[in-house]
């Protein structure tokens, strides 16, 4: 499925939004994560940092965590990931390069996406272009629900 101009601008702008919420004192990269369901929900989500440094969570993972939460199971169309280092006001300055899920978020993403068996839209935003690719594509060959049958 594809997604119209105006769903993908809001999309990346609820991604934006969510990385003002980032917490990310430790290395200053603040992220933000959106995803877009079949029924037009948009749900966001920003990376939080540990002092342990192994404990802290990807915007995409708080996201689908938040979903998650809110009975979603299922009917995710497209993602939106972006994030820059913190600038003197505070908020993020979106890198230069787009940013992509790290893998273990390809991994967290994917588990949502095959409970519906969609393939997403991950859109891949940097200061001067969005990169569109799909799940299947960043993470091939992905283990699933369906390996555990």
């Amino acid at each position: 499925m594809a997604i119209d101009t105006e769903t993908r601008d809001r999309l990346v702008a609820a991604a934006r939004t969510a990385a003002l919420a980032a917490y990310a004192p430790y290395s200053g990269f603040r992220v933000g994560a959106a995803l877009l369901f079949d029924d037009g929900a948009i749900v966001a989500g920003s990376n939080v940092e540990n002092a342990s440094y192994g404990l802290s969570l990807c915007a995409e993972t708080v996201a689908c965590a938040i979903a998650s939460q809110a009975g979603r199971r299922g009917g995710l169309v497209a993602v939106a990931v972006l994030g820059g280092m913190t600038g003197a006001d505070g908020a993020p300055v979106i890198a230069e390069a787009p940013v992509t899920p790290c893998g273990r978020c390809r991994q967290v993403v994917n588990e949502l996406a095959q409970l519906g068996g969609t393939d997403p839209i991950v859109l891949c935003v940097g200061a001067r272009e969005i990169v569109e690719i799909r799940l299947s594509a960043l993470l091939p060959h992905a283990f699933g629900p369906a390996n555990l049958a």
